[in-house]
């Protein structure tokens, strides 16, 4: 997968780009919490995915408001609550977002074991035999740890460009340029889907790199054709911040100073992209 993901980043700076990846003003940002409201997401021992992803985000958005005087957060919630995935593409689009960031927790699928628990006496014919009685014992519990990011999956880029193209006045800055009648709005379209992958990449290693310095396990940058990442008209990343079926990993997530850390290693990583992004 990571082999796949650098052969294709390589191809996307080494082609001609009508997009430059560099000088665009980082002004405003989306934090997306994942899930909320009926869909709580990954469930562990004390808490589940949509509690915590709300309570990093915000503590994200603090610390962006409080050091980056020149960005503007946008929440796809502040809440309990539950925007569908078309809304919270909606916010982010119509805010003019310059990153959009999906906030998760990871989970494992856990797994099933078969126990012998004894034996029973069943009649086969005219004899009577002992068979075994197994229990069926589901283990949610993992030991993975650590922290990845996703970024969009090549196979949904066409959702990309359709956001691109319908908010093409607000991507571009310079409204009419994306003339859906003209044979080389797609060209364009492409080329502005191309440097938002780049640019996507850019901003997930760097989250990562941040993640790795604080002793985290950096379980890397991959490609995922996450719905969430698919309709945003912008770069954007999904950023899976520990295991929650992991106990250690579960505490530390619930912990002021892991989500104060969580948070930190978020806004580092954002605020390395913008330095690179506005020279």
């Amino acid at each position: 997968m990571r082999i796949k993901l650098l052969f294709f980043v390589f191809t996307i700076f080494c082609a001609p780009q009508l997009v430059s990846a560099n000088g665009k003003k980082v002004s405003k940002i989306v934090l997306d919490a994942g899930h909320g409201g009926h869909d709580g997401g990954a469930r562990g021992q004390i808490s589940n995915e949509k509690t915590l992803t709300l309570a990093i985000a915000l503590r994200v958005g603090k610390i962006i408001r409080d050091s980056l005087k020149d960005v503007q957060v946008i929440y796809t919630r502040t809440s309990d609550v539950y925007p569908t995935l078309p809304e919270r593409h909606q916010i982010a689009n119509k805010a003019n977002g310059d990153l959009f960031i999906s906030i998760h927790i990871n989970a494992t699928a856990g797994t099933v074991t078969r126990v012998q628990q004894g034996t029973r006496i069943v009649k086969k014919g005219k004899k009577k035999v002992k068979v075994p009685v197994y229990k069926t014992i589901r283990n949610r519990f993992t030991q993975a740890t650590g922290t990845e990011t996703f970024v969009l999956g090549l196979h949904r880029n066409n959702e990309k460009e359709n956001a691109i193209g319908e908010y093409g006045d607000v991507v571009t800055d310079e409204p009419g340029l994306l003339n859906m009648n003209d044979p080389q709005t797609q060209i364009i379209i492409a080329q502005y889907s191309q440097a938002f992958l780049s640019r996507s990449v850019s901003l997930g290693s760097k989250i990562q790199q941040e993640f790795a310095n604080q002793g985290r396990v950096d379980k890397g940058v991959k490609q995922m054709g996450l719905e969430v990442l698919a309709g945003s008209a912008m770069p954007g990343v999904l950023v899976e911040c520990g295991f929650i079926n992991n106990p250690d990993e579960e505490a530390y997530m619930n912990s002021e100073a892991g989500q104060h850390e969580i948070a930190m290693a978020i806004y580092r990583g954002i605020k390395a992209y913008k330095i690179e992004a506005e020279r």
